[in-house]
Formats: structure tokens, sequence, C-alpha cells
């Protein structure tokens, strides 16, 4: 558990510093600009903004909530909330299953950040797993 608390705890903060950053400029930009992004048959541009900044609060609550619960020592519980959290990088990336965005390079690159930031927290989540699962168990 000692990896966990030191090492582990240095690693989830700066993983969860760069999936900020990322997903709160993207999604920003995402809501403010979201007309610049190709959009769902059906779907008026207000109400995809407003979808989109909705799933912003919801995932990032819940990243917040796996940070609590891994420094309270609940690191089972923490990890599920940090792969639910990584979600919000995945989503970003299903901008391309209705077309490119046609924005400024900058916010294109905060697509593929987004995307590295959850394949870093699945690498954390799975380092801290393969961690839990050496630890020995309590006999009852």
């Amino acid at each position: 558990m000692e990896a966990l608390r030191d090492r582990g705890l240095t690693a989830l903060r700066l993983i969860l510093a760069f999936t900020l950053l990322s997903t709160t400029l993207h999604y920003a930009h995402n809501v403010i600009r979201a007309a610049d992004y190709p959009q769902i048959e059906g779907i008026p541009v207000g109400v995809a903004a407003t979808l989109v900044a909705v799933v912003y609060f919801v995932l990032t609550a819940i990243g917040l909530l796996g940070y609590r619960d891994y420094l309270r020592g609940r690191y089972w519980r923490a990890l599920v909330f940090l792969m639910v959290f990584s979600l919000s990088g995945l989503a970003s990336l299903g901008h391309f299953l209705t077309g490119v965005p046609q924005i400024p390079a900058f916010w294109f690159v905060t697509i593929f950040t987004d995307g590295a930031a959850a394949l870093l927290l699945w690498g954390f989540v799975t380092w801290a797993s393969a961690k839990l699962n050496r630890m020995p168990t309590a006999v009852a």
C-alpha cells in the first residue's frame, strides 16, 4: 500500500492535473463553439452544447470523487471512479464519428490530448490494480 500512497499519489496528481487541463479547455471550446463541431442530425446546437457542459461537470465530479477516495485509502472504489472519469477523454474522440471538426489547430489537438489523458488514467488504474492484487488479504 505504500507504493499506492507515495509514488501512486504523485502520479495520480500529475495525471489528473493534465486531464483536467485538457478536458476543461476542450469541453469549454466545445460548448462555446459548438457549431464548429460536426453535429448529430436532429440535435440542435444549443442542446448539444448543454449536454457537453453537463457531461463535463458530471464526469469531473466523478474524477474528484475518485481522487478523494484514493486519498482515503479506498483504492478499489477510487479506481472505478477514475475509470469512469477517463470517459471524459474518450468521449472527445467521438467527434470523428460524425466528421472531422473544422476548428483551429490548438483546439483540434485538445481532442487528442483528451484521448491521451484517458490512456494515462487507464495505465494508472492498471498499475494500481496490479499493486492491489499483490497485497496479501487479511484472514478473518
